[in-house]
């Protein structure tokens, strides 16, 4: 009862606003029940591989965490990606919200984004005890372009009204960086809130600031005008505290704008991950040669979220005590 508080305290203390879409980088989850041939009763297969004789004793927190909280037993679950870890991209809750869309669908049981959302929120904040905003979850479960406002009743998540042909200039303006650098959000997001309890201000402009960049997005106005506010809204974030950019990530956006790049930020909590640039096109092989140390990650914008691939439900009889 006291963890179901304190997630209720965190959908409920969460204000604000953002402006979120997911793209076509995608993390791959299969589950399946372990053939009983050998003498581990899970196997777990990510960067490593776990062989396990029971669920206790998996090291991955939210494979554990999770088969706990499903009443899960016997599994193979093998994970693949096409971005990093740490990386800022929501890696870590695009794989939480995919692991637990598969539970569900080998138990054959359906449920909708809200309850994929709410439950990976659950396991990443309470059961995990990862420290974090919980916008990537819902971004991965619901999928597409969209609004997410936070408050004291929960959040709702609105789509983002854009014509197929703005939303493709806007993807076309847009350039994606790896910076090469790793880290930890859980440690840049702790140092980052309690930052924020001395800068409220900072806080309700960028709140604020989300309003305007619907706007620009949804009504007539220069695209360019995005880029613009990429770049306040960046700079705005980096004076929170100086965990969340680097000097090495300074020259390189220095760099990135003196090239031609109008504006841009790190995506995720900072210091390091993906640098991501607002660049008309005909700016952009400019761009992409002043930055030519880094890897450039072309991508589009995508609707779906999470979804099941290839669906078999399992009859299942757990021999675990």
């Amino acid at each position: 009862m006291e963890e179901e508080q304190i997630f209720h305290n965190i959908m409920n203390s969460t204000g604000g606003a953002v402006l979120s879409t997911t793209f076509d980088k995608y993390c791959y989850v299969s589950v399946r029940h372990l053939p009983r041939f050998f003498n581990y009763r899970n196997q777990i297969i990510y960067s490593r591989i776990e062989n396990t004789i029971d669920t206790k004793s998996i090291e991955h927190p939210a494979v554990r965490n999770a088969m706990k909280m499903l009443d899960m037993h016997e599994l193979r679950v093998a994970y693949d990606a096409d971005l990093p870890a740490k990386s800022g991209l929501g890696t870590s809750s695009a794989f939480a919200v995919g692991m637990l869309n598969a539970f569900y669908a080998l138990k054959g049981k359906y449920v909708d984004k809200r309850k994929l959302a709410d439950d990976a929120i659950y396991l990443e904040r309470i059961l995990c005890k990862e420290q974090g905003g919980v916008q990537d979850q819902i971004a991965a479960a619901f999928g597409g372009f969209n609004r997410i406002d936070f408050s004291a009743d929960g959040y709702s998540v609105s789509p983002v009204i854009v014509s197929k042909e703005r939303k493709e200039q806007l993807n076309s303006n847009l350039m994606l960086f790896f910076t090469g650098f790793s880290r930890f959000s859980s440690d840049i997001q702790n140092s980052t809130e309690k930052a924020l309890k001395d800068k409220i201000a900072q806080l309700k402009e960028m709140t604020q600031l989300v309003n305007k960049a619907e706007e620009i997005l949804t009504s007539k106005s220069d695209l360019c005008e995005f880029g613009h506010l990429l770049d306040y809204t960046w700079q705005l974030k980096r004076s929170i505290t100086k965990e969340i950019s680097t000097n090495s990530i300074d020259e390189l956006y220095s760099i990135a704008i003196k090239a031609g790049a109008i504006g841009g930020k790190l995506l995720g909590a900072g210091g390091g991950g993906f640098l991501l640039l607002y660049v008309e096109t005909e700016k952009q092989q400019i761009v992409r040669e002043a930055l030519r140390p880094l890897l450039y990650v072309p991508f589009e914008f995508e609707n779906g979220g999470t979804k099941i691939l290839y669906y078999t439900p399992e009859d299942f009889e757990s021999k675990e005590c």
